[in-house]
């Protein structure tokens, strides 16, 4: 019987059904309709306002998007080659649930989806026709304009995502607080999270999603819409886009009601295939030399441009709208979907070290992008370079057909359009339904971070999301989407700035954790080390060889470990402060534990927790007496705040396991006393 399905005398506590947080719901529900209900009624002037808000933040906070977006890659990077980047992203003893060939291919997906499809050649062929700056249409603008998309879609916006999904999963997995966005911020705002200023937080993070999600749907919807033109003459335009979108919902709807996610993975894994067969059809179908020759110049280009990307604001030059038409609106559009993909990321990747984390999200969803934009978007260029200027002139004018006008230059058009569409179509369904979820997450308040939503609320955000993608595709297509991206996304920009100072701040405060458990080791008393022992030392070899039931462990745990902590809450108690001891079950397998918190009281003091959990361990190799038709045995591990210390007291006598809480809480105690001395903000009343 594997560890986490053991039995136990203790049943496993029933998480609570999820909850509709009122607040967030209503205020990101009657936003989102409101402005969905505006565009459609009023589009003119609905298009006016936009357009005019556009241009002020870009006139006004185009620096400032510029600058956070390369300040989160800055400050990632350099958490994760710190000393916290060992920290994991969940308790010290947890281990990664996914093998990491699997936890790659989830982040390999994380990087595709129908606007990569989009952009990938609309955007090069943008930039090499009317670049920002310099001569269009030469070698250099070919060059530079490669560099662009792969600026616009490369490490920066994954940098993002990395930041809000190690937040999201540090305080959920290690510091047990909610899978929220409001988690992040305990630190800066410590309680108050759970009251208005944590709603103002998740509602930005709500309405800077949705608004994401429309844009990435918006733009699947125009491309499909091209596709069934291209392969079944269907119309195009609004009417059209409108079934698609109903289709969607649709879709997501009955996945929330069935729970039919199963297949709804699959499908996704089915247009990861099939997007990876597309770029390779394209590399060996055209002009493969030409085509690798351009891969291995781009990465050089990019790599040689990207230190004067990340900060230029152009404020020497007119570009005219540029600015907002390209880099602000990706840097908006990251930072909306950010909670999404951060949130995903973040169920993935627990009991991985933070380094580990950052090192993925910033390597492999962006190797696969390379590829792809290398590919079509050097394709694109070399198809107007040798002589098609029609081709770049319709792409910049319709940026939708670019795509499909490309595949036409290849054999077996009509084949590969199907499956181009195909993709771009389960693009649109999953993305759909995974927003749905997320967007219910988001507005719910759920006890457990592997907990999901009610079907309700998936409904109704797959509702939502479809009218709000129909409004602004009213308005005036995707250039509307882009600018209501840019406006919704400036709001939760703030957000991000919040998330990494708490990040940071509980980060350190672990170090000065380490640090007080450090300087406390010379003059502690080690009760593992056998002093106060009265055994032999032939007894503690027999217990080190020895494998006892789990049967055996949950006596004893019951019994001498609960008396002894009992003990110690009880002198705790004894002189005025508060302590308990409390009997429950591992909220992840179930297995038995006793837990003492003694303090807590005292402001800015969390308390100090020792927990001794059972865990059915696999008998090693080395074992060869063990009981036959027995594969695991019982350990007595002890958990602290931060998770499994990774030792067992089993067998401990009274006296030891008395003293080893006493170790443990003289730690607590140097931790605190380093970090008042450190902040002056942390204190413990019963240290004074």
């Amino acid at each position: 019987m594997p560890p986490g399905q053991v039995e136990s005398d203790f049943a496993e506590a029933e998480l609570a059904k999820p909850r509709l947080n009122k607040v967030v719901f209503g205020g990101s529900a009657i936003g989102s309709v409101a402005i969905a209900l505006w565009a459609i009624i009023v589009p003119d002037n609905a298009a006016s306002v936009l357009g005019t808000v556009v241009g002020w933040i870009s006139e006004w906070f185009g620096w400032f998007y510029v600058a956070l977006a390369t300040l989160i890659l800055v400050f990632v990077v350099c958490i994760a080659l710190s000393r916290y980047g060992r920290t994991k992203i969940g308790p010290d003893h947890s281990k990664p649930e996914f093998s990491t060939l699997s936890w790659a291919s989830m982040l390999f997906a994380a990087g595709i989806g129908t606007d990569l499809m989009f952009f990938a050649v609309a955007e090069p062929v943008t930039q090499y026709m009317a670049p920002p700056t310099g001569t269009p249409q030469t070698v250099d603008a070919a060059r530079e304009a490669t560099a662009w998309t792969l600026f616009h879609y490369g490490i920066t916006g994954w940098g993002m995502y990395a930041l809000m999904g190690m937040a999201l999963g540090y305080f959920a997995y290690r510091k047990q607080l909610p899978l929220a966005i409001r988690s992040a911020l305990y630190p800066v705002l410590g309680k108050r999270i759970h009251g208005p200023a944590g709603d103002a937080v998740d509602l930005a993070a709500v309405l800077g999603t949705i608004f994401g999600v429309a844009t990435s749907l918006g733009i699947g919807v125009v491309m499909i819409n091209v596709g069934l033109n291209v392969v079944f003459g269907v119309p195009e335009g609004l009417t059209a886009q409108i079934v698609l979108i109903v289709v969607g919902v649709a879709v997501a709807t009955v996945s929330a009601v069935s729970g039919v996610d199963k297949g709804i993975k699959l499908l996704s894994e089915l247009n990861v295939l099939l997007a990876i067969a597309l770029a390779v059809w394209v590399l060996i179908a055209g002009k493969s030399e030409f085509l690798l020759n351009s891969l291995v110049l781009s990465i050089g280009d990019f790599v040689r441009l990207f230190p004067g990307m990340a900060m230029q604001t152009f404020p020497w030059e007119d570009t005219g709208s540029w600015m907002a038409d390209w880099t602000l609106f990706f840097w908006a559009w990251w930072i909306a979907w950010a909670s999404f993909v951060g949130m995903f990321l973040a169920r993935i990747s627990r009991g991985r070290t933070i380094r580990e984390f950052v090192a993925g999200v910033l390597i492999i969803p962006f190797t696969y992008i390379l590829m792809w934009v290398a590919i079509y978007g050097n394709a694109a260029i070399k198809v107007i370079r040798d002589g098609d200027q029609e081709f770049g002139n319709d792409t910049m004018e319709v940026p939708e057909r670019g795509f499909y006008d490309l595949l036409q230059q290849y054999p077996a058009f009509s084949v590969v359009a199907v499956i181009a569409t195909l993709t771009a179509l389960l693009f649109y369904v999953t993305s759909a339904d995974s927003a749905a979820l997320v967007m219910a997450n988001l507005t719910s308040e759920l006890d457990d971070p592997r907990q999901d939503a009610a079907s309700s609320p998936r409904i109704f955000w797959a509702v939502a999301t479809g009218l709000l993608t129909v409004a602004v595709l009213s308005v005036g297509g995707i250039p509307a989407l882009q600018s209501a991206t840019v406006i919704m996304g400036l709001p939760f920009a703030f957000v991000m700035i919040a998330v990494m100072i708490g990040l940071l701040r509980s980060l350190r405060e672990e170090g000065q954790r380490t640090d007080g458990v450090r300087a406390a080791q010379p003059r502690v008393l080690s009760s593992r080390s056998g002093a106060g022992d009265d055994r032999s030392w032939r007894e503690r070899l027999e217990h080190a060889m020895s494998f006892p039931s789990l049967a055996e462990a949950e006596r004893f745990l019951h019994g001498r470990v609960t008396d002894a902590l009992e003990s110690v809450a009880d002198e705790y108690r004894s002189i005025g402060y508060n302590a308990s001891v409390e009997t429950s079950t591992d909220p992840e397998d179930g297995d038995p534990c006793v837990t003492l918190t003694l303090g807590g009281e005292a402001e800015g003091d969390d308390g100090f927790m020792y927990s001794v959990h059972r865990a059915a361990v696999a008998i090693p190799t080395y074992a060869g007496r063990a009981r036959r038709g027995n594969d695991y045995y019982a350990r007595l591990e002890v958990h602290l705040s931060s998770g499994g210390q990774g030792y067992d007291v089993m067998d401990y006598t009274s006296a030891q396991l008395i003293n080893d809480v006493i170790d443990q809480y003289e730690r607590h105690l140097e931790y605190l006393r380093l970090s008042k001395e450190t902040n002056g903000k942390r204190t413990d009343t019963a240290s004074e």
